[in-house]
């Protein structure tokens, strides 16, 4: 039993008076008076020995503790409302997950149509952002995360180990003699500052000294960063695993064979273990690996 949950028709008057900036107004969305409003409100609070909001004769604010429960209730209304419309729909089968966004954009994407076809009875709703999912709302059943693991409580899974080097478009490589590490400190080289493998890192392996800062172009996104590689503006350092497409298909090409890269482990699969037990989350994870190596084979190949 929830016995700390509080009073449903509580949470959605604060919810909406919150979202509304308003009594009058949220009392209008949920055909209540304003004072039972302020009724319900004044109740939650007591619960919560918390004061929610600042009010005044003209206008409420949210104080900051009624901010931090708001974006959690909000959060948490939205999964309800979510799970009650696809009963009401009659979806059966669904999988929530959610992706670091290049991996979904330049990795995921591709394969998607293949998942559909092997699993055409699970209803898959993707979402992507770099911020990790808050499993306590409810509203994700997988994560896709990027980083260093350090998530305890909960089942961490690496996808595939990922190779990190130097990648070029054609008419760069064609442009520009490159024969050694040492030639790249003369080019212009692209960063992406998310990346847990940086240029000093790849340049330490091959015992180059390189002065940190010397970039022609930093990016916040992996695929920022390979798709200025594409448009030849310089040289990305990134993985190949996540590069697939572009490499398969000509747009970008190794600089040197794989002897010459960083292996990391990199991208995970992450959720409560208890989520392990749905067959959605286990038909998505299995599949997902069964790609991952024949993504491993096709990175190792040479340059």
């Amino acid at each position: 039993m929830r016995s700390s949950f509080p009073p449903l028709s509580c949470l959605l008057a604060f919810e909406a008076a919150a979202r509304r900036a308003s009594f009058s107004l949220a009392a209008n969305e949920l055909n209540l008076t304003p004072s039972a409003v302020s009724h319900q409100i004044a109740k939650l609070e007591q619960l919560l020995d918390v004061r929610l909001f600042e009010r005044s004769a003209r206008n409420i604010a949210l104080t900051e503790p009624g901010r931090e429960y708001m974006s959690r209730v909000s959060l948490a209304l939205d999964a309800i409302s979510t799970a009650t419309d696809n009963v009401r729909k009659g979806v059966r089968n669904a999988l929530h997950l959610h992706s670091a966004p290049s991996f979904a954009s330049l990795w995921l994407m591709p394969r998607l149509a293949d998942f559909a076809r092997q699993h055409p009875g699970i209803a898959l709703s993707l979402s992507s952002s770099p911020t990790h999912s808050d499993f306590a709302t409810g509203q994700v059943d997988l994560d896709i995360r990027y980083g260093v693991p350090n998530w305890p409580h909960l089942h961490v899974q690496p996808i595939f180990e990922e190779r990190i080097q130097p990648m070029v478009s054609p008419a760069f490589a064609e442009q520009h003699r490159i024969e050694t590490p040492e030639d790249l400190l003369q080019m212009p080289l692209i960063q992406s500052v998310v990346n847990v493998v940086q240029w000093g890192d790849w340049f330490r392996g091959r015992r180059v000294q390189f002065a940190p800062g010397q970039y022609a172009y930093s990016f916040d996104r992996t695929s920022m960063a390979l798709d200025a590689a594409v448009q030849g503006l310089g040289v990305a350092c990134d993985s190949s695993s996540i590069a697939a497409d572009h490499l398969n298909q000509g747009r970008l090409r190794k600089l040197f064979d794989d002897r010459w890269c960083v292996k990391v482990q990199a991208h995970f699969l992450v959720c409560p273990q208890r989520h392990l037990q749905r067959p959605e989350v286990a038909n998505f994870i299995e599949w997902i690996r069964t790609h991952a190596i024949d993504a491993e084979g096709a990175a190792s190949g040479g340059a």
